[in-house]
């Protein structure tokens, strides 16, 4: 549908030439002409009103109407009696035939896909508000540029939490506010690049499309590191070179499993003694379920470990706020990279979200949250239960996506495919290996986002490719 701008008369940029000794007309009339066949005008857009296009290229209103009524008379315009003038339909450029789209989320009976918080539980009252409130209260000087690290009131308010929530070694001096964890990922392997640190490792499986593109842009190199049922493998990454390690230690991604405490320490040993710098997500640590809670790595060892933390599964990703706990030695590089890369985050989002915070109502959303994601994953095991029963399933523990491990299953992106068939949207592991292997078959079942029937519906649907048959 084409664009409907608000206002009287939208504005339009023609260019007359009254030095060329081409009648006006022509050229107003050539000028319109060529920017309905090149697209610039989308059919059923409006032009400015006669008056108003004459003003703005100062000519007679008189000239406007007859360049109208001629191309009104050629077909590439319309006029309706009280209604603007318009591109007509037919008067474009032709489109381009298109292949059909491929289905999407909504045209499925479940789309397990892992990584999306429940959108529609977003507080979007609570938000209004505390932006609302945030507007009215903050001062004018909070519209300059600010601070790279953030707003004060922020960082004051998320060093508060994190000592409340994480157990982290909070100081605001030293919390820089960023656009969520890949900009965060960035300053931080910035930073380290600049200390002369050329390897970073990371965990396999896990992310290693994304931590190895940021890493090119560092210019470091990176390796991988396997990850059993304790976590990452401290003895594999003594074995390699990086000075630094990324890692998911509340809640790996995308396994589930805990850092185990002996691991965590032997961590910490493994940084010291290599004058190394751990890089913590602080992955999905909000939602847990049976299990006790597990503090940030970073408050057994705040000189060595940079702590990334983001609102993207807590409240939504579009809102692209997320914060680092930055060592006392790193401090100042990742603030200069954070300055030079886009001089600060949002002010009022910022402001916002620490009203959020300190009004309670954040801590308000994440009990519900925890909830609603409680009930999904048991709808989650019961359906598997019923129509799949040999299939084993981990990582439940916390956050909202399951690790489903198919013995004897048929080869992973045939599976994926059959399932899609049956309009279900299924995701193997294999993108999150650094070997893209298929072996073995294993589903990353999100739930995030998808309600207890559609769950049900779902696992009922593919059940018998679950069970190989």
């Amino acid at each position: 549908m084409p664009l409907e701008w608000s206002g009287l008369s939208p504005d339009l940029l023609l260019v007359i030439d009254r030095d060329s000794g081409e009648p006006l007309r022509s050229q107003l009339e050539l000028r319109l002409r060529d920017a309905i066949r090149s697209g610039r005008l989308q059919i059923g857009e409006r032009l400015p009103s006669s008056r108003e296009l004459a003003r703005m290229l100062g000519v007679s209103r008189g000239l406007v109407q007859e360049c109208y009524a001629q191309l009104q008379a050629e077909g590439y315009l319309v006029t309706r009696v009280g209604s603007a003038t318009r591109v007509a339909a037919g008067a474009g450029v032709p489109s381009a035939p298109t292949s059909p789209p491929p289905a999407s989320p909504s045209s499925l009976v479940a789309d397990f896909r892992y990584g999306v918080p429940d959108l529609s539980s977003f507080p979007l009252a609570d938000w209004l508000w505390a932006t609302r409130e945030a507007a009215r209260t903050m001062p004018t000087a909070a519209l300059d540029y600010g601070d790279p690290r953030g707003s004060a009131a922020l960082r004051e308010v998320m060093a508060g939490y994190l000592r409340r929530v994480r157990a982290a070694v909070a100081d605001p001096e030293r919390i820089v506010i960023c656009s969520g964890y890949a900009q965060g990922l960035g300053l931080a392997l910035s930073a380290l690049a600049r200390t002369g640190i050329r390897t970073v490792a990371y965990e396999d499986p896990g992310s290693p499309a994304t931590i190895s593109s940021v890493a090119a842009s560092a210019g470091m190199s990176s390796t991988p590191v396997p990850v059993d049922e304790r976590g990452i493998d401290i003895q594999a990454l003594g074995r390699t070179d990086a000075r630094a390690v990324v890692l998911t230690p509340a809640h790996q991604w995308p396994t589930g499993v805990a850092l185990a405490p002996e691991r965590r320490l032997a961590l910490i040993e493994w940084a010291r003694r290599r004058d190394a710098v751990v890089i913590e997500d602080d992955y999905d640590a909000e939602f847990r379920y049976d299990r006790e809670p597990v503090g940030a790595l970073q408050g057994l060892a705040a000189d060595r470990v940079i702590s990334i933390g983001t609102v993207s599964k807590s409240l939504a990703p579009a809102l692209r706020i997320g914060w680092m706990l930055c060592p006392p030695a790193l401090t100042e590089l990742i603030i200069e990279h954070k300055q030079l890369n886009d001089r600060g985050s949002p002010t009022l989002d910022q402001l916002a979200l620490a009203r959020l915070i300190e009004s309670g109502r954040f801590d308000r959303h994440l009990r519900r949250m925890r909830t609603t994601y409680a009930a999904r994953r048991t709808a989650l095991l019961a359906a598997l239960a019923e129509h799949a029963p040999e299939v084993r399933v981990t990582g439940l523990a916390a956050g909202f996506h399951a690790v489903a491990h198919l013995e004897g299953a048929a080869d992973e992106h045939e599976l994926v495919s059959a399932a899609r068939a049956r309009s279900v949207g299924l995701y193997g592991m294999s993108a999150c290996r650094t070997s893209r292997t298929t072996e073995p078959v294993q589903l990353i079942l999100g739930f995030g986002n998808v309600g207890e029937r559609a769950v049900t519906a779902g696992i009922t649907a593919v059940g018998g490719l679950l069970r190989g048959r």
